[in-house]
């Protein structure tokens, strides 16, 4: 079948997904946007004058139906552990490509696996599009391109920015988990918060950073090799001493109807940065790597506001997807389009440090 469109944005009304309609049309593109709520995704539509669909992607028939004639689905809709699966069938079934902005390490890991089934069908299946984890998965890249032996990789990162009602919803999905790292090329459970430092991520301050089972714990490895990841998110002490207590009460916060109750008070409370945060919002990056004979390197990225950074790569990546290429199966951003990929984007800069000695 031809597709006749080439774009399909799922999510559109969301606050991440709004930010990347506006990026596409600013770009040129005629996106076709959907989403559950026919009221929400007939409003923005309405507002850019596009094509819209209203569909549940509960309802494999009509995700199926909807995904008929389109080239590319760029999934903004999460939790993304709940929605990959169906849409992933979809795609696969109607030969489209699959881009979305997840962070969560158990979907890379399921789309991972599934790089044999897309390959079959000549698919792409690049999840991770946005501030999870492009610059980051860039940055490791980099990194183990100035030390090739590395076997150990850390990452940080420290965003100046609110949070989104859909970043919200996916904390609260795994509050009851606990931390991740990967440990000889397996990804092994820890205490939240199991493991705290103090880093310089060259913004004039010494932070404060805990342990997090960032994506990078999944998708680090699959672009680097290296086979020991951790991952540390700049926090304040309340709530690294927050999320420990979480921890320790993780079988009740795993119960659905505790989900329920802070899903809604995190629907009241967060609403995402405001359009000054976005514009003018930066986020810090920080990696090392070392090797057996404990040489180490360390590098600096310093990016726009994560949000607003998201709705620029996550566009890019779905218009090089729409271009001819030979690519097939699962990739992560930098396995993809390379480790100065992050490069092509206005306000990031990337800074090589002289590392101080193994710890």
């Amino acid at each position: 079948m031809t597709k006749t469109t080439p774009l399909l944005i799922y999510g559109a009304y969301g606050f991440t997904g709004k930010l990347i309609v506006a990026e596409a049309v600013r770009r040129g593109l005629r996106p076709v946007l959907a989403g559950r709520s026919p009221e929400k995704t007939a409003a923005i539509a309405q507002q850019y004058g596009l094509e819209h669909r209203v569909f549940s992607l509960d309802d494999g028939i009509a995700l199926q139906q909807a995904l008929n004639d389109v080239q590319v689905i760029l999934q903004c809709a999460g939790p993304f552990i709940h929605t990959v699966r169906p849409v992933l069938e979809a795609c696969l079934a109607t030969r489209t490509h699959y881009v979305d902005i997840t962070g969560e390490i158990e979907v890379f890991e399921y789309l991972a696996a599934q790089s044999g089934r897309a390959e079959a069908r000549g698919i792409v299946l690049l999840p991770g599009s946005g501030f999870d984890v492009v610059p980051s998965d860039c940055l490791a890249a980099h990194l183990k391109s100035l030390l090739p032996d590395a076997h150990k990789l850390t990452l940080a990162f420290k965003g100046v920015s609110r949070m989104s009602r859909g970043t919200a919803f996916t904390m609260v999905e795994n509050l009851g988990k606990g931390g991740a790292v990967r440990r000889n090329g397996k990804i092994v459970e820890v205490p939240a918060a199991h493991e705290t430092t103090r880093m310089d991520f060259g913004d004039g301050e010494i932070s404060m950073a805990a342990s997090i089972p960032w994506g990078d714990v999944s998708t680090a490895y699959y672009s680097t090799g290296i086979p020991n990841i951790q991952v540390f998110m700049a926090l304040p002490k309340p709530m690294i001493d927050q999320m420990r207590k979480a921890y320790r009460w993780r079988w009740l916060l795993k119960l659905s109807s505790i989900k329920k109750y802070l899903k809604k008070q995190a629907e009241k409370r967060f609403t995402g940065p405001d359009k000054q945060l976005l514009k003018e919002g930066k986020s810090y990056l920080w990696g090392r790597v070392e090797n057996p004979q404990g040489e180490a390197r360390e590098a600096r990225l310093i990016t726009p506001e994560g949000y607003y950074l998201t709705s620029l790569t996550a566009v890019e990546i779905a218009c090089r997807l729409l271009e001819p290429h030979r690519m097939k199966g699962f990739y992560t951003p930098s396995k993809a389009f390379g480790k100065d990929f992050i490069l092509a984007f206005e306000g990031v800069k990337r800074i090589d440090l002289t590392p101080e000695p193994a710890r």
